[in-house]
């Protein structure tokens, strides 16, 4: 029987709309299970929304509605969003189910029958003005153990330590503010504290979690883990715990059994499965890994695993952790005007673009990752438009052009085009590692680097200037630009798979998988097959559509000037690459530089250079130590002073503009070469010069 593999995203709230940051976790999902299909795979990807808890009863009490009726509204706003945004989940299920009350009552009856249930009585926040037990989420007050002020009831967001809301220091109601009183409540607890041992076991075993996380949890046990309160007090929108007057399983011990509810209620719709069981019991050979962000790595790395193997059901082999989303460096927030919606997002720009800018950003660690909107703007149009979307684009236009006929010519025994694309399939198994270990911006590196030898290649060969003289020469040249460019089809379909789609249709070919690509030799295509009709595959972004997902208006651009010269196009590059809001205020004319003749602005050899590697200075906050290909047979080592404006993984791969002549200068122990072109006022506000797809060395003038 073949691998079956079952991957979940952790559960939005059914309680706002899916923002940017909720995102990133279903995108880097579904590049890896799209990629896992291509490779052949048997994998299901199941989510759903988690619908109880105290926030949803009371939210929907203000807007007049039950429970089940706003949890309804946003789950046909979740699908719409996972659908609009290329998530290709195969079930999308809700915690408010018949599904998840049954395994949620299995579980516990389970729990209580291995005596792993206890009942006691605690002191819990009371508040009078509202008549209701505050859950953790409705208290707030001062951390007891960083003293951080305004943290939530169960865990502080600032110093991470978990505790119990009675031991907040000067705690207060989120509802009405009014200090809270505390009252004793009966309550059920799973005895955590006993599975410690198990625990340690399952955080030390290979691929399990994040080996840094792994040692963060640790703090867990060095102060004793805590038996979990599994039961809240009514008025409580949950479901009710058998035998229990008046108690509610509490929102985290359903929440995840909604995994196992979807795939119960998949099966049963598809009849794929005989029910759940057949992944998620015991015995059964199906891998299980879960994506989620690192702010819920307790539930998912303790609690969860306990919970399942108390029960006899299979414990995740993988818990996939990501770090969080910041916009234009800083955290989201809604007064800011940066807690975007999806569908804010999805109303102005295609989801391919954001789906490229995370997969770019994206590695197998928990960093946060940030979207400048500059930086996604710049390396959207740079890498997906110039450069990929322009190699597929330049070869199929003259193709399809009057002289060519769409025809392809036939696949050659020899010569530089063959190696070309020979060179181009044996990066595969790299991309292919990279996917398989989500480190998917070296993925997209390795892609970027395909492509722009298929750009140099054209370059190089020049077939628009051979088309009249020696048509099949061109046609050959451009038949296997075009195999490079189905080849990037298949790379690039778990990431943007709206844009390879388009690709595939105006190649007349069908789509090419990972699978297909483990024995695939020269040609890729079939030659036989004309070439279907070309477009662009996206269009450029602009700063004004961009900046509208923020409702913000476009920066001013300056008044343009008429040209004068080839010599003034770098000078007027950086003019327009400059951020408005960041321009001086005009200076005085006497202050202006003297003007300078041609001559000496010949004196100066701007070249195109490709960032082969970057890394920080140690001991300088400023400085990034470059190797860039300038087209010489050797790389040079320049140090560059933009380690506040981009992390290192940020410039490598980026093509960028370089003084070329600059007389060698040594900066803290290394000798520079040369010199990046940047444009903005220093500092974090810099954009480096994006000279698009050219092959290093070529001249820029």
């Amino acid at each position: 029987m073949a691998e079956r593999i079952l991957v979940t995203s952790a559960l939005p709230y059914a309680n706002g709309p899916i923002h940017i940051g909720h995102a990133v976790e279903y995108v880097q999902t579904d590049i890896y299970v799209r990629f896992l299909r291509s490779c052949g795979k048997d994998v299901v990807y199941f989510c759903a929304d988690d619908t109880h808890g105290t926030p949803i009863e009371i939210n929907a009490s203000k807007q007049g509605l039950k429970p089940e009726e706003f949890v309804a509204r946003w789950y046909d706003s979740h699908q719409a969003d996972f659908r609009d945004l290329g998530v290709s989940v195969d079930y999308f299920h809700s915690t408010n189910s018949p599904e998840n009350k049954h395994y949620a009552e299995y579980i516990y009856g389970q729990l209580k029958d291995r005596g792993d249930i206890e009942k006691r009585d605690i002191e819990q926040a009371y508040c009078e003005v509202d008549k209701r037990f505050l859950p953790d989420r409705f208290i707030k007050g001062t951390c007891p153990n960083c003293k951080a002020a305004d943290q939530y009831g169960d865990a502080c967001e600032k110093c991470g330590k978990a505790y119990s809301p009675t031991d907040l220091i000067e705690p207060r109601c989120a509802l009405c503010g009014t200090p809270p009183v505390r009252r004793k409540s009966s309550h059920l607890f799973f005895k955590l504290s006993l599975h410690a041992d198990f625990l340690q076991e399952t955080l030390r075993k290979p691929g399990f979690i994040h080996p840094g996380l792994a040692t963060q949890l640790q703090g867990f046990f060095e102060q004793g883990l805590a038996d979990w309160d599994i039961s809240r007090d009514g008025p409580y929108f949950g479901f009710s715990i058998p035998g229990e007057t008046d108690k509610y399983f509490y929102v985290w011990l359903d929440a995840p059994i909604g995994y196992i509810a979807t795939t119960e209620k998949w099966a049963k719709t598809t009849g794929k499965a005989k029910s759940a069981l057949d992944y998620w019991a015991e015995g059964s050979d199906a891998r299980i890994i879960h994506f989620i962000g690192k702010d819920i790595v307790y539930f998912h790395a303790l609690f969860w695993p306990a919970v399942l193997k108390e029960a006899g059901l299979k414990r995740p082999e993988s818990v996939k952790v990501h770090g969080h989303l910041t916009v234009n460096g800083e955290k989201m927030s809604k007064s800011r005007g940066t807690l975007i919606p999806v569908r804010s997002y999805l109303d102005h720009l295609d989801p391919s673009y954001l789906r490229y800018f995370y997969a770019a950003t994206l590695g197998a660690g928990v960093e946060d990752l940030d979207l400048s909107l500059k930086d996604f703007r710049l390396r959207v149009n740079g890498e997906l438009v110039n450069n990929i979307g322009n190699l597929a684009n330049r070869s199929l236009s003259m193709l399809a052009g009057g002289a060519l006929e769409k025809r392809l010519a036939p696949a050659t025994k020899e010569g530089p085009g063959k190696a070309l694309v020979e060179a181009a399939l044996a990066r595969v198994p790299e991309v292919r590692e990279a996917f398989e270990k989500l480190e998917y911006r070296n993925a997209i590196r390795i892609i970027t680097e395909i492509s722009q030898s298929a750009n140099g290649f054209l370059q190089n060969a020049a077939p628009w200037a051979k088309v009249k003289t020696d048509p099949e020469a061109a046609r050959a040249d451009l038949s296997d630009a075009a195999e490079v460019a189905y080849l990037l089809g298949a790379l690039l379909t778990p990431v943007i798979p709206l844009v390879t789609e388009k690709l595939f249709v105006q190649l007349n070919a069908p789509p090419l998988t990972f699978e297909a690509l483990a024995t695939a030799r020269y040609p890729l295509l079939d030659r036989s097959r004309p070439v279907g009709t070309p477009e662009p595959l996206l269009p450029r972004l602009e700063e004004e559509r961009v900046n509208a997902i923020l409702g913000q208006p476009a920066a001013v651009e300056p008044a343009k000037e008429e040209k004068k010269g080839k010599g003034e196009k770098a000078e007027k590059k950086a003019a327009e690459s400059k951020p408005a809001e960041a321009k001086p205020a005009a200076p005085a004319v006497e202050a202006a530089p003297g003007e300078i003749e041609i001559g000496d602005f010949g004196k100066v050899v701007l070249k195109v250079g490709k960032v082969l590697a970057a890394e920080r200075v140690p001991k300088a906050d400023k400085l990034l130590k470059l190797t860039v290909d300038l087209g010489e047979g050797q790389p040079r080592t320049i140090c560059s002073g933009i380690a506040e404006a981009f992390q290192p993984e940020q410039v490598q791969g980026r093509n960028v503009v370089v003084v070329a002549n600059l007389k060698p200068r040594m900066l803290r122990g290394i000798e520079s070469r040369g010199m990046i072109l940047t444009a903005g006022p220093g500092g974090k506000n810099l954009s480096l010069l994006d000279p698009g797809d050219m092959p290093p060395g070529s001249e820029v003038k």
